[in-house]
């Protein structure tokens, strides 16, 4: 079987997602993996997987639904190609808790930076 090129590469910040991703059941990180196969591997993502989020200077969040569960991890682009992985979080509601954003916020000031 072939291998697909890597169009990104995705890196992770600190442990910020490893705490999180060690925390979910098996099927939940399968489907991550899966939903990050996809952003290395297609040239364009669609926003069911992928999406920015709005009034925010290049922060995005990586979107997984696994059976009733919706999963979310925050990411930014690095030179067009690196994307890096920060916190994650089980979504309860509609909106994005601000907490969580703020989070990541946070964790842009202490060395990484969006855009």
């Amino acid at each position: 079987m072939e291998k697909k090129q890597k169009l990104r590469t995705i890196i992770f910040y600190k442990d910020y997602f490893n705490e999180f991703f060690v925390k979910q059941r098996n099927k939940v990180k399968e489907k991550i993996i899966w939903t990050f196969n996809l952003i290395e591997e297609l040239p364009r993502i669609s926003e069911t997987y992928l999406k920015h989020l709005e009034n925010t200077d290049g922060l995005y969040e990586i979107r997984v639904q696994q059976g009733s569960g919706i999963f979310r991890i925050f990411c930014f682009f690095h030179e067009g190609q690196l994307v890096v992985l920060l916190n994650g979080f089980q979504k309860k509601d509609q909106k994005t808790p601000k907490k969580e954003i703020e989070k990541a916020g946070v964790m842009d000031k202490s060395g990484g930076h969006f855009g």
